[in-house]
């Protein structure tokens, strides 16, 4: 027996509560070392009268990694609290107790001591991680407003390109406004959106303003108040819900409030507002991005133009905080998405939160963190990250070819143990965005490949985020390259491309609580072949999905209970489904 592999933690991933009075229980052991895993539990106060503390419920294997196995029960308990162990069986027949205090041989003594228990004390609503419903079942769509379609010619910064008449370079105007974005609702609710997340729309210097001058105004390159009311109130008319993007790490250098700091220096009412570590502020450059050098202030990654916020002065917080529920309350956002969130205190995010909450309880609130994120999501600053980390193991396996497919799954695995199964149901996976290559880019050109990876994604834990023209075959290297001028032309649009996108996200919201909750299982992971064969299930509901990732056809078992809810590249006959290379089949079985 791995004793060392053995690992539990009370209020964590591994211990929380799910719903009133339901418990989640966790347990991680080495892959392949125990036969069983049971827990014993009972109330605290009821220890040495409960006979419940001598009986065993066994635990389900719920997931595996290339290192570990994790175990998983649901607990509910009358008093809303509970005290619990674990008594774990090796594939060796080797039984022994595992508590608070440690690992002990299975034996009554040892049971018997109260104190070797883990103990929740109490089952507080208030700590619950909490779960958006409107969020499970939306599918969002990520807008780069400059590029998406330009409305209103009057608002075009001087300069402005026509559109579409060359691939963007970094400092180009193109004229996408707000006014474009009303004009194709139609266009997004035939796709099926429900969600529209733009990038920021704040006054900023830039095309992409990410370095904001002032965040109480709309850019007037994109509009005024009033056009931001009639998007806003024509996409909830839709049903459609709208997240606002923002950047409280850093903001521009041509704000008045950096500019006050380079006038008046240590003298400026703003010089605690920022990271200055030597007056007056200053920097040299060298290379075409001008990457700063000796700079005497603190900016996000060596960009000069980007000055770090002090998120930890009172009046930097009380100002931001400002922001964040002036959004909310005059124009009724749904969400926020926050740029560069783990370079921002913890102290702040649960400050924002709180405000945040006050003023609309079922905000969405969203971190720009591309790594493992616990401690961003204890239920205390964010619902959910953009999910990079998890969709990097699809990226590299189908995509890139650079892991196996055990490691994707084992990767994949590994991420969604990190968090409560409330977080994993609300986290945003991405394929690709602005600050990416594009999908079908990163593809190779190869569509077929980008319609297996869609689908593979759909069907995870987790919401699914369209990048605006990906769903029309739109291609693009790195920023810039990947933020160029929607394709509004039919001629030269992939209208099969966008019809496939049209039904994945049909399949998606018709079994969101399915491919939210559900359970998931891996029926088949053929390295050799290339098979791979998921099963999400939720009470009497179950999707399969067979994805062929080889070079050679594959053939699966057609049940004649099952009804086939998309393919690609899919022969079916009686009996069995041939799948080509790169295709796949979703079929559902109810009642099962």
């Amino acid at each position: 027996m791995n004793i060392a592999a053995l690992y539990h933690r009370p209020e964590s991933e591994y211990a929380y509560l799910y719903d009133k009075n339901t418990m989640h229980i966790r347990l991680r052991t080495a892959k392949g070392d125990m036969k069983q895993v049971s827990l014993v539990s009972g109330d605290p106060y009821l220890f040495h009268k409960e006979e419940q503390f001598g009986q065993c419920e066994q635990m389900k294997k719920i997931a595996s990694t290339d290192l570990y196995d994790y175990w998983w029960i649901a607990k509910e308990a009358p008093y809303k609290r509970l005290s619990y162990a674990f008594v774990v069986e090796s594939i060796v027949g080797i039984k022994a107790f595992y508590g608070d205090h440690g690992v002990f041989p299975f034996e009554d003594r040892y049971l018997q001591m109260a104190n070797n228990y883990f103990r929740l004390p109490y089952f507080h609503e208030i700590d619950r991680v909490q779960t958006r419903d409107w969020v499970t079942k939306t599918v969002w769509y990520q807008i780069f407003p400059e590029r998406f379609a330009n409305g209103n010619r009057e608002n075009d910064p001087v300069g402005t390109l026509a559109w579409g008449s060359k691939d963007p370079d970094r400092q180009d105007f193109f004229g996408g406004d707000l006014q474009g974005i009303i004009d194709h609702l139609d266009y997004l609710q035939e796709l099926g959106i429900n969600g529209i997340y733009l990038c920021p729309i704040f006054k900023a210097y830039s095309n992409h303003k990410y370095d904001t001058i002032d965040y109480f105004k709309v850019d007037p390159a994109f509009g005024t108040d009033e056009t931001l009311h009639t998007l806003i109130d024509s996409c909830h008319d839709r049903g459609m819900k709208v997240m606002f993007d923002a950047v409280f790490n850093h903001m521009g250098d041509t704000s008045s409030q950096w500019q006050d700091v380079l006038k008046y220096g240590e003298d400026s009412k703003f010089a605690d507002w920022f990271h200055v570590n030597q007056f007056p502020a200053s920097y040299q450059t060298t290379g075409d991005f001008e990457d700063a050098q000796e700079l005497t202030y603190d900016v996000f990654a060596f960009t000069p133009h980007m000055p770090k916020l002090n998120t930890a002065n009172p009046e930097v917080q009380a100002y931001l905080l400002e922001i964040a529920t002036y959004w909310i309350k005059t124009f009724d956002i749904d969400a926020w998405r926050l740029d560069v969130a783990n370079e921002v205190d913890h102290h702040f995010w649960k400050k924002f939160r709180k405000a945040c909450l006050e003023v609309k309880p079922d905000l969405y609130i969203l971190g720009e963190i591309w790594h493992s994120s616990q401690s961003w999501l204890q239920g205390d600053e964010f619902d959910a990250v953009m999910n990079y980390a998890y969709t990097d193991a699809i990226m590299h396996y189908f995509v890139k070819k650079q892991i196996g497919m055990g490691k994707m799954i084992s990767d994949m695995t590994n991420q969604l143990m990190l968090y409560r199964d409330q977080t994993n149901q609300m986290q945003l996976n991405v394929l690709d965005s602005h600050d990416t290559p594009r999908l079908l880019t990163e593809a190779h050109g190869d569509k077929q490949l980008l319609r297996q990876v869609i689908a593979f994604t759909y069907l995870q834990p987790g919401i699914p985020c369209v990048y605006y023209g990906d769903e029309i075959g739109m291609d693009g290297e790195m920023d810039p390259d990947c933020r160029k001028c929607m394709i509004w032309e039919e001629e030269y649009q992939d209208l099969s491309l966008r019809a496939f996108f049209i039904r994945m996200i049909a399949i998606r919201k018709k079994w969101a609580d399915l491919l939210s909750r559900g359970s998931w299982e891996w029926l088949t992971m053929d390295e050799k072949t290339g098979l791979l064969t998921l099963k999400r299930r939720l009470d009497d509901f179950t999707l399969i999905a067979h994805f062929n990732s080889g070079d050679l056809p594959q053939r699966v078992q057609r049940n004649l209970d099952q009804t086939v809810e998309i393919s690609e590249l899919v022969n079916e006959e009686k009996t069995n489904f041939i799948i080509e290379p790169k295709g796949f089949v979703l079929v559902s079985v109810e009642n099962s």
